[in-house]
């Protein structure tokens, strides 16, 4: 996995949240596989919404790497579900994948209530990751039904998820959001997606307080920077989809693969058992103050 060596993609444009990573040239490197694995999770189960590409896939089948049996949620991305499908299983353990809409709270009770039964009546570790952004050049055009929707998908579905969860997760156990560099740094072009990140960020400190004063749950967060996952193309036009990650100190857009052992060690208790309410940055080197 190259530390410093810039990766440019081509121009490219998908027409469709949150996109398809086999429309994406390059692939991203999400499949973690030169990971050298110890077993830090072994015997464990999870629940990653978003896993069928990019940071939820690499985060996915990473668990599985370690040991964990794993539930992905996606909305529709049947064909790159099946392939992060296909790599759990071929790390040698469980996965069941569960298509719907993570901003509707119905479908994240049932798909709790089925990733339990999946997963032999537990959930240890869940990772929030799901999300959807849209760019917007003028804060005064931003529709109205655009921003509802980014709301219900990228926080209002970690609330409906992570309380139908809790009840099914057992005492030290691990929860894991995805925030973003956004949350602390903003975003003219997405405003609506930063505010949803920022919020976050809260939930993920203010959550932490709750549920280890009552189960011994840690609570953490990741925010990556600038990411190759096929929401980069399905957000910006073909000109800046091209310059992705240009801006980060290391001056290229990082991979799936370089975040996912953030999720990792967050979700080991032997790693981080001291560690609550706080939030690891991937982000190729920008210092954010929090």
């Amino acid at each position: 996995m190259p530390s410093d060596q810039k990766t440019p993609q081509p121009p490219q444009k998908q027409d469709k949240q949150p996109g398809l990573e086999t429309e994406m040239t390059p692939q991203p490197r999400d499949r973690m596989e030169n990971w050298k694995a110890s077993g830090k999770l072994q015997g464990k189960t999870a629940l990653v919404t978003g896993g069928d590409s990019g940071i939820g896939r690499a985060v996915a089948i990473g668990f599985a790497k370690e040991g964990a049996d794993v539930v992905i949620l996606y909305k529709d991305e049947h064909r790159d579900a099946e392939e992060t499908r296909r790599h759990i299983e071929a790390a040698g353990r469980k996965c069941i994948a569960i298509a719907g809409d993570i901003g509707d709270a119905g479908f994240c009770r049932q798909a709790a209530q089925q990733a339990a039964q999946a997963l032999g009546g537990r959930i240890d570790i869940l990772v929030n990751n799901a999300a959807e952004q849209h760019v917007c050049e003028n804060f005064e055009e931003i529709p109205e039904a655009q921003v509802e929707r980014t709301f219900r998908t990228n926080i209002l579905g970690m609330f409906w998820l992570t309380k139908a969860v809790l009840p099914l997760m057992p005492e030290g156990g691990a929860i894991i959001n995805s925030t973003s560099i956004t949350a602390f740094k903003g975003s003219p072009l997405l405003i609506d997606y930063a505010s949803t990140k920022g919020a976050i960020l809260a939930f993920t400190r203010s959550l932490s307080q709750s549920v280890y004063k009552q189960k011994k749950i840690r609570v953490n967060a990741v925010a990556p920077g600038p990411i190759w996952t096929p929401l980069i193309p399905a957000s910006f036009d073909e000109e800046k989809t091209a310059k992705h990650g240009e801006s980060a100190e290391m001056g290229r857009a990082g991979q799936p693969d370089e975040c996912a052992p953030s999720y990792i060690f967050l979700a080991s208790d032997a790693d981080s058992s001291y560690i609550n309410g706080q939030t690891l940055h991937p982000n190729g080197g920008t210092v954010v103050n929090a």
